[in-house]
């Protein structure tokens, strides 16, 4: 790539100023011309530093109320000028046009604009900008010899090259160009999904376009010949794995991130002190308490055997009591999320020997209900669009068709197995009791397969337990093998074609059971 020129003039227009001052100024100091158009000559104007009016450099003034600025001829040949053509340099020198090696824009704030409730159709289109994205590909596409600023973050190190040399290192001005075309096609992208949604009554987009940037390349896939990298849309918020603080241990692995992903969409759902243990993907413990050490205490003990080795996930802070337990014998974790971890914590689970070198301890801030609204999934030539399962099931619709009636402990249990077994693979049966698992069936062909799973998961010691099953049972054998193992209440979504000949099983047994009206299948 040819070297620059020395940084002779800048063009600025920008929407968002933060910094621009000082930058400006740093310019200036360095003996480059300014030319600025609207808001930002005045802005530049108003701190005391020179600046040229574009309208004044072409002879042109702006019109439209702003929405002619800067599209003019004296103004893209300056960007466009290849400056080792002598031909491209007579040209501007008949029509009296200078260049201009540095170009600095940002564009107007569409995406916050759209954002805002209430915003009407009419604003939202004076908010696209034109002239901006114009400039900003003219100065990315001759990057050779111009550089373009499109993000407050680069000021520093294009004034730090300018200040030592004059002018900017093709590998910068490389690197400056493809963030420019990234956000350009960024901004296109939001604008025409907002078209999209208001030209358009169906619930699902006509067009489905995604950016995503790389936030980190894993160390491999599910297995150690795939190779994994995690992406993320480069404005996300809120409590999640993206954007969660490690504050100790190994880089996490794709099944990691898999496990914590389940890990902390399961325990925000859940009251009190909560804990869930996940192992390949299914809860195989989790439990609410009066304190965090209880809450892990009992949910490990739903299974033992396979919480060695999970991964954890936390409602509420880390607290030493909760570390105690966690490093006495016989216990080990792959990772571990929670919105903090109190220091006390952090000390237990990054000193004692056997975690000290390997176990993950993710911050991901104050938990609130899920945020994500999609699932985005691939198949062997597309993808699957669907609504997230995040919507709390409203109990006014809930019914109990039997003659038993839960009691209230029933009713606690109840609701507790039910928030956990939206998050277990269909086909999901879960027993529960105080609020805590018994016994998981996860992910099995048939219902009563599952149920005989989740008993011996429970030790067969099931007496008194509640049952879960994200979705209707088929038959009545279900029911009566639960009921020999001492189940005491069962919730379930109904619409079986045999719903009577269910209810009629728990009758007979003396089980109460209530419909919810809804499934949660999780595949």
């Amino acid at each position: 790539m040819t070297d620059s020129p020395k940084v002779k003039r800048a063009l600025v227009s920008v929407s968002n100023k933060l910094g621009l001052t000082d930058f400006a100024r740093g310019l200036v100091a360095a003996d480059v011309e300014i030319y600025a158009s609207g808001g930002t000559r005045r802005h530049l104007q108003d701190a005391g530093v020179a600046v040229r009016e574009v309208a004044e450099y072409t002879g042109f003034p702006e019109l439209l109320e702003g929405r002619l600025k800067t599209l003019h001829p004296k103004v893209h040949g300056g960007i466009l000028c290849r400056h080792d053509r002598p031909d491209d340099l007579a040209a501007l020198a008949e029509h009296g046009i200078v260049t201009f090696e540095l170009v600095v824009v940002n564009l107007y704030p569409f995406e916050a604009t759209v954002g805002r409730e209430g915003v009407s159709f009419e604003e939202a289109i004076e908010q696209i900008d034109i002239g901006g994205p114009t400039l900003v590909r003219a100065a990315a596409k001759n990057h050779a010899f111009t550089t373009v600023a499109t993000d407050t973050a680069q000021y520093s190190a294009i004034l730090e090259q300018i200040a030592q040399s004059g002018a900017t290192t093709p590998e910068l001005r490389r690197e400056l160009a493809l963030a420019a075309f990234s956000h350009t096609a960024s901004y296109d992208k939001a604008i025409a999904q907002y078209l999209s949604r208001e030209q358009s009554e169906e619930p699902m987009p006509r067009t489905l376009r995604l950016e995503l940037e790389r936030k980190a390349t894993l160390r491999y896939g599910e297995n150690p010949h795939q190779q994994a990298a995690l992406y993320a849309p480069a404005d996300v918020r809120g409590a999640n794995l993206v954007t969660a603080q490690k504050l100790h241990g190994k880089e996490l692995s794709y099944n990691n991130l898999l496990d914590l992903d389940s890990a902390l969409a399961l325990v925000r759902t859940l009251p009190d002190y909560a804990a869930v243990v996940i192992k390949h993907n299914n809860p195989c413990g989790a439990a609410s308490a009066d304190s965090l050490a209880a809450a892990i205490e009992r949910a490990w003990a739903g299974d033992p055997v396979s919480a060695f080795g999970s991964v954890l996930g936390f409602n509420q802070t880390v607290d030493a009591g909760a570390a105690e337990f966690l490093t006495g014998p016989d216990r080990f974790v792959e990772a571990i999320i929670a919105p903090d971890f109190t220091p006390e914590a952090l000390e237990i689970l990054t000193t004692r020997p056997k975690w000290k070198a390997n176990v993950r301890l993710l911050k991901a801030g104050p938990l609130s209900t899920g945020e994500d609204a999609w699932q985005l999934r691939d198949i062997d030539g597309g993808y699957l669009l669907q609504e997230s399962d995040l919507e709390a099931d409203p109990e006014g619709q809930w019914n109990v068709p039997t003659k038993a009636q839960p009691d209230d402990a029933q009713w606690a249990d109840l609701r507790f197995t039910w928030a956990v077994c939206r998050y277990v693979r269909s086909n999901a049966i879960v027993l529960g009791k105080n609020r805590a698992l018994a016994g998981v069936g996860a992910g099995q062909m048939s219902r009563v397969d599952a149920v005989e799973i989740a008993l011996r998961k429970s030790d067969e010691d099931a007496t008194g337990c509640v049952l879960a099953s994200d979705a209707f049972f088929p038959f009545r054998d279900s029911i009566d093998r639960a009921a020999d193992a001492g189940i005491a209440a069962v919730i379930q979504p109904g619409g079986s074609r045999n719903d009577d000949q269910v209810v009629t099983a728990c009758d007979e047994h003396n089980i109460p059971m209530i419909f919810t009206g809804r499934r949660h299948f999780r595949h």
